[in-house]
């Protein structure tokens, strides 16, 4: 049956404090079985991976190893085709940095790129002299089939795309941009920030070379966790970010030996009790159940995208749930986002994000500086959403005027 909402709500002591949070496209509040996971490993077996054969440091590579296997299954991959990360955005770079590029290689991105994924594109235009091309977007940020085709060609090296705009929630048509990456030869990178954990994942079913995720948000584990998924036959293609130690069979002065992915991105002391906790993050996932995590924020959302019949309030993306995730992003007339979003923390204990959302390309697509973005989860109450939609109108009819862009 999986857990109820009441049951996952009581797991989260957050919650407990009476915030009405909706800014879950940022980061979401972390339950206890996955805090319990953590505090286990300080608790009683507080040692380093893989440097010694006592009982604690036995078991720590024991638990650190088999979170692979647990973050594997959200997304229907191996487990040692994971590289732990400490959010996207290092994920991200890791193909970035990792790949051999030649001037003139051809990367083919979108404009409603997260800053994560397109600032590394950017610095390899100025170093490395590759060409960047963005796919433009439709007036509600959807990427169109037929416009990314016009732009990836034989000449393309790699394409990445977010799967969910985190500054609007529209989803993207992953599978056929997929599919214009495989017949032109290029490698396909998938950000995936926005949707795993939120909704089905399937990188089979995608098609992808490498996606990225972080642990923090739809998995409801600990910040400062992500991981890269690398299909394993492309594994040679690409060099860790980092050398140094836990990575290396053997050293001599002038050189050195690797051990095998996925442990050679794995340098260094790594973030030991955030992948344990990861892993358990990903179980209660699955215990709730992806689908029904799904189904559930859709209807938050219907109910949430109603804000658009409020006077002076324009929603921004896609009308059609089906084309978006559990993410609205708004404005009100006459009144700046910063303002708006301070008077719902104000006012009622509405906890939502304002800003350009790591996303400037994107507002300028929509000709704004900025939104307010109120975000769903599973946990999330239709009752917490009415809240949020009254006050806001509340603040609309005091302080807004005509209509924003």
């Amino acid at each position: 049956m999986g857990k109820s909402v009441a049951e996952v709500r009581a797991d989260i002591p957050f919650l407990k404090t009476g915030i009405v949070y909706l800014d879950n496209a940022s980061t979401t509040p972390t339950p206890q079985p996955v805090l319990d996971a953590m505090l286990e490993y300080f608790s009683e077996y507080s040692a380093n991976i893989g440097r010694g054969l006592h009982r604690a440091t036995r078991r720590a590579t024991e638990m650190f190893e088999a979170a692979r296997g647990k973050i594997a299954r959200v997304i229907n991959a191996k487990p040692e085709e994971i590289v732990y990360t400490k959010n996207a955005t290092e994920a991200i770079n890791i193909v970035a940095r990792g790949l051999k590029w030649q001037k003139g290689d051809k990367v083919v991105a979108t404009v409603l790129e997260h800053h994560s994924n397109l600032i590394p594109w950017q610095r390899l235009e100025r170093t490395k002299g590759i060409k960047l091309d963005l796919i433009p977007a439709t007036p509600d940020c959807l990427i169109e089939p037929a416009a990314a085709e016009k732009i990836i060609d034989k000449k393309t090296r790699l394409v990445t795309v977010s799967h969910v705009s985190n500054a609007i929630g529209s989803i993207q048509p992953i599978v056929e941009v997929g599919k214009l990456a495989r017949d032109n030869g290029a490698l396909f990178l998938v950000d995936a920030a926005q949707s795993v954990g939120h909704m089905l994942v399937d990188v089979k079913r995608i098609g992808c070379d490498f996606l990225a995720a972080p642990g923090h948000k739809g998995l409801l584990g600990p910040q400062g966790t992500g991981f890269l998924y690398v299909r394993e036959d492309r594994f040679d293609e690409l060099e860790p970010l980092l050398l140094g130690g836990g990575i290396v069979e053997s050293v001599e002065e002038h050189s050195y030996k690797l051990v095998a992915p996925p442990q050679v991105f794995d340098a260094g002391t790594p973030n030991i009790p955030g992948m344990i906790g990861l892993g358990r993050a990903c179980e209660y996932v699955m215990e709730i159940g992806i689908e029904k995590i799904a189904e559930r924020e859709r209807k938050l959302t219907e109910q949430m995208i109603e804000i658009s019949e409020i006077e002076h309030v324009l929603v921004y993306g896609p009308k059609d749930v089906g084309h978006r995730g559990g993410v609205v992003s708004f404005n009100v007339g006459g009144v700046e986002h910063h303002q708006v979003a301070a008077m719902l923390d104000e006012i009622a204990n509405v906890a939502v994000r304002s800003g350009h959302h790591c996303a400037a390309p994107t507002m300028r697509h929509l000709g704004v500086d900025g939104t307010v973005r109120a975000s769903v989860h599973y946990y999330n109450l239709e009752e917490e959403v009415a809240k949020f939609a009254d006050v806001l109108g509340q603040i609309a009819r005091d302080f807004g005027r005509d209509s924003p862009k």
